[in-house]
């Protein structure tokens, strides 16, 4: 998950990193110089002299991995502040939405990953598909597109006079309570028992080949029509899945449920294990246990794909290219839920975030009203700047699409990116089952209605 603090230009308040308070306290507990140095001490080296030596042994780390050098230079979409902070050009920026065309090569790549880390974000940035044929301003014309959404969610927003009203479903009502905590636990557990599942890895698919064939079991004898499908990418080597059950009456319309199921360390420069339990073997999960349950349900009306995304953390590739492919094509997406960490309860349990930047009005309206009748949480609303998770890419394709959250972005799970990132006292798997039921709702109502979004 691409997480992070620019949108206010503060840094993380140092309370985030302190896991020794329970997760729903409210207070704000301070670290001390010691703890804050111990936290951030391996990173410090992004500003000052050491950056040349801590890049260049990055650039080694990259080349490794397979990335590029530092002559490959790549476009980027991300919040004006993080470029500038990282040193990469700003080629255009739109202060409407907060959002910048910059570009970058692999060292100020790093920087920008590094920048976003030491502020809380995993990356924020969406890498831009490379090709000779796109020029600067194909690239900037993005920008004038995120105003446009901006405006066309803001008019919708001025304009609706009546808010939307759902009525409860016994399916869903009688659905819900198969979901199961234990479930989720087993799969988490399993994701992350992967020393890594990262993008660049020598072999990048070896989990998503695993999990291909788990889903082939799963699928076998269901009382649904189903397929699995590994999708392959221009951006990266690793490959996103999707699990589609086609709709019985308008199956050319679909409901999207996406998860990243990618890793990342970016301790010690990406080096080492990286578990990801929370990010984002919690989402992947929680899509796996809403799949178990709906494949127990009716066929739907309209279809619904679950998709396991590749390299969100690289920049949102997977994704991006999914997402793109589906606007070309002209495909009727009429909802899209992104699940991208859900374990950690970090205001409480059972209460959620919604980020409200870079989503739709509508769809976090509709989140409300399947909240009402069948969970019962708490929604905060709050932002996470652009970039965050695969949101962005329905987004930015002009799909509706919502991202609720794990807590409210100051208090999210701060072992993200590194090794700590695993199954402790904090995790709390009832908390996280709340976001399978979520999908399991999205699908039965929204699957089986004929509600579009304006």
């Amino acid at each position: 998950m691409f997480l992070g603090y620019l949108r206010s230009g503060r840094a993380a308040p140092a309370g985030k990193f302190c896991r020794d308070k329970p997760p729903d306290s409210r207070d704000t507990v301070a670290m001390n110089h010691v703890q804050a140095k111990r936290q951030w001490g391996r990173i410090d080296w992004v500003t000052g002299a050491g950056v040349v030596w801590a890049f260049g042994l990055s650039a080694v780390a990259a080349s490794a991995a397979g990335e590029s050098g530092p002559s490959s230079r790549v476009r980027v979409l991300a919040d004006h502040a993080l470029l500038r902070k990282a040193g990469a050009r700003v080629i255009q920026f739109e202060p409407e939405t907060g959002v910048a065309l910059g570009e970058v090569d692999s060292f100020s790549r790093m920087r920008l990953q590094m920048w976003a880390h030491r502020e809380g974000k995993c990356g924020g940035f969406e890498a831009l598909p490379e090709s000779s044929l796109r020029t600067v301003s194909d690239d900037a014309q993005v920008l004038l597109e995120l105003r446009s959404l901006k405006n066309r969610d803001r008019q919708w927003t001025l304009s609706s006079k009546a808010p939307l009203r759902l009525d409860a479903r016994p399916e869903i009502v009688r659905a819900l309570p198969l979901v199961g905590s234990n479930q989720l636990k087993t799969w988490v557990t399993w994701l992350s028992s992967f020393s890594s599942r990262v993008h660049t890895a020598s072999d990048p698919n070896v989990h998503v080949e695993q999990l291909r064939s788990k889903l082939v079991d799963l699928l076998t004898g269901a009382k649904l029509p189903a397929t699995v499908e590994l999708i392959g990418h221009r951006a990266t080597r690793q490959k996103s899945i999707r699990v589609r059950l086609p709709g019985s009456v308008r199956p050319d319309e679909t409901v999207v449920l996406g998860a990243h199921l990618d890793s990342i360390n970016q301790d010690w420069f990406g080096s080492g294990k990286a578990p990801g339990a929370d990010d984002n073997a919690s989402g992947s999960a929680n899509l796996l246990e809403a799949l178990r349950v709906l494949l127990q349900q009716g066929q739907p009306e309209r279809s619904i794909e679950l998709f396991w995304y590749a390299g969100e953390e690289g920049g949102l590739l997977g994704s991006a290219e999914i997402a793109a492919q589906y606007k070309a094509a002209k495909r009727k997406v009429v909802g899209v839920l992104q699940l991208d960490m859900t374990l950690y309860p970090g205001d409480g349990p059972f209460v959620l975030g919604s980020m409200t930047d870079f989503t739709s009005p509508w769809m976090r309206q509709y989140l409300s009203e399947l909240n009402r009748l069948y969970l019962g949480a708490k929604i905060v609303e709050d932002q996470c700047g652009y970039g965050c998770s695969d949101h962005a890419s329905w987004h930015r394709s002009g799909y509706a699409a919502i991202m609720p959250f794990e807590a409210t972005f100051d208090r999210m799970n701060s072992n993200l990116h590194t090794p700590k990132d695993v199954i402790d006292s904090a995790s709390h798997f009832e908390h996280s089952a709340m976001f399978s039921r979520l999908a399991v709702a999205i699908a039965m109502d929204l699957g089986n209605s004929t509600l579009t979004p304006p």
